[in-house]
C-alpha cells in the first residue's frame, strides 16, 4: 500500500488522500467485533468534494467519510477507486476501510468560508456512509449537524439500516434545512442477496428502515438498482420488489440496469462464474469488452416491463436514463433546488413540511479549493 513506504514528516504526493505525510495516518485498527477487517484511521485535509463538470451526476458536492465498504456488493461501482490506493478492487475494498476520523471538523471549517453558498451536499455517492464501520465511529451525526448548523441542505443514499439510529437527528435537521433520504435495495431474494451483498442488511431490514423514515415524515425514494439481467428482471421479481417497496411507505422509485465499470467487471465476473456459470456467456454478450452499460435495447425492454408495474403499485418511478445532468433525481441532492428569497416553502417535498426555511446567499460557483 502506498503509505507503507512513507517517511515520518516527509511529503509524498502519490500517497493516500489525507496521508501525504505519515503524520496523517493515525493508526490501523483490527478488532474481534469486525473479524477480517482493518480500519485505517486517517486525518483528511478536505471534506467537501466537487463533482467534476463532465459527471452525469445531478449534484455538485459530496462528502465521503469512508473509502472501501464492508457491504461487499459484487457489483459496486466504487470498487475501482480502491486501486488508487494500491489496494485491490476485490477483497481489499471489502475489508480495508479508510476512516476519515476528522472529516466533520474539516467540514465545519469549509462550511464557514465566505465562498460557501450552501449548495446541496450528497452523502453516499461513493461508499456507504452507514456501513458497519459507522456503528463504531459515529461520524454521520457530526456531519449532519455541521451541515444543518451552516444552513446547507443535504441528501443521504444508503443501504444501511443504521440510518434508523439518526432519524431523530435528521428529523430535527429538516426543521431548518432540506433533508432528503433514499434507500438502495437491489435484491429482494434473501439467498441471492446474501451471495451478492454479503455485508448488507437484508432487504426486509432496509424496508423496515424506509417505513421508519416514512413514519418520521420523510418521503423516501428507493433505488431499485441495479436490476440484474436474468437474475432480478423477471416480472415476478420486479412485481414483488415494487409491492414491498410500496407497502413500506415509499412513493418514489429510481431503477436502472446493472453497470459494470472496468474496476468492477473482473470481480463481478469472478462471482458470476462461481455462482451462476450458466449466465456467463449471456453477460459477456451484454457487456462485451470494456462496455460498462447494458445495451440500449435491453434498457428500453426493462423500462417497458417496469413502468406498468409502477402504475399498478401507485409508485412515482423513473428510469435512471431519464435524468441527464442538470435535472433532478428524486431522493438526491439537486443543484437546482435552492431556497428562494422570500419563498419559505420553495424546498418542501422530501422532508417533513416546515413553516420556515433559512435564507442563504444567492447561488454562485463556490471556490473552496
Amino acid at each position: 500500500m502506498r503509505w507503507q513506504g512513507q517517511q515520518l514528516g516527509v511529503d509524498d504526493p502519490s500517497a493516500l488522500p489525507g496521508m501525504e505525510r505519515m503524520d496523517g495516518l493515525v493508526r490501523s485498527v483490527t478488532t474481534p467485533e469486525f473479524a477480517g477487517m482493518t480500519f485505517h484511521e486517517v486525518l483528511c485535509k478536505t471534506a467537501l468534494n466537487r463533482v467534476p463538470g463532465a459527471s452525469a451526476m445531478p449534484f455538485d458536492w459530496t462528502v465521503n467519510p469512508y473509502r472501501g465498504c464492508s457491504h461487499a456488493c459484487t457489483y459496486c461501482f466504487a470498487r475501482g477507486t480502491h486501486e488508487y490506493l494500491d489496494l485491490d478492487a476485490g477483497s481489499d475494498f471489502d475489508s480495508q476501510i479508510v476512516v476519515k476520523v476528522n472529516v466533520a471538523d474539516v467540514l465545519r471549517t469549509e462550511l464557514r468560508r465566505g465562498s460557501w453558498t450552501r449548495d446541496p451536499v450528497m452523502l453516499g455517492t461513493n461508499t456507504d456512509p452507514y456501513q458497519r464501520a459507522e456503528g463504531r465511529y459515529r461520524i454521520m451525526p457530526q456531519i449532519a449537524s455541521a451541515l444543518t448548523e451552516s444552513g446547507t441542505p443535504f441528501s443521504i443514499l444508503t443501504k444501511g439500516s443504521l440510518l434508523r439510529r439518526d432519524l431523530p437527528l435528521l428529523t430535527d435537521a429538516a426543521a431548518s434545512v432540506r433533508v432528503s433520504l433514499a434507500m438502495s435495495i437491489a435484491v429482494f431474494d434473501d439467498v441471492l442477496q446474501k451471495s451478492m451483498e454479503p455485508g448488507t442488511p437484508t432487504a426486509q431490514a432496509r424496508l423496515d428502515t424506509v417505513k421508519a423514515a416514512t413514519e418520521a415524515g420523510f418521503r423516501v425514494t428507493v433505488f431499485l438498482m441495479p436490476v440484474l439481467p436474468h437474475l432480478t428482471d423477471s416480472v415476478a421479481a420486479l412485481d414483488d420488489a415494487l409491492r414491498r417497496i410500496r407497502e413500506a411507505g415509499a412513493d418514489r422509485v429510481v431503477y436502472g440496469a446493472l453497470h459494470l465499470r472496468p474496476g468492477v467487471k473482473p470481480w463481478f465476473f469472478a462471482w458470476l462464474e462461481r455462482e451462476h456459470p450458466e449466465l456467463v456467456s449471456s453477460y459477456r454478450g451484454l457487456y462485451p469488452g470494456v462496455s460498462s452499460q447494458a445495451p440500449k435495447g435491453y434498457r428500453k425492454w426493462l423500462a417497458t416491463r417496469v413502468r406498468p408495474l409502477l402504475r399498478l403499485h401507485r409508485l412515482d418511478g423513473r428510469d435512471e436514463d431519464d435524468h441527464p445532468r442538470g435535472r433532478p433525481v428524486p431522493g438526491l441532492a439537486d443543484r437546482a433546488l435552492r431556497p428562494v428569497e422570500g419563498d419559505p416553502g420553495a424546498l418542501r417535498g422530501l422532508g417533513p413540511v416546515q413553516e420556515t426555511r433559512p435564507r442563504v446567499a444567492p447561488a454562485s460557483a463556490p471556490t473552496l479549493f
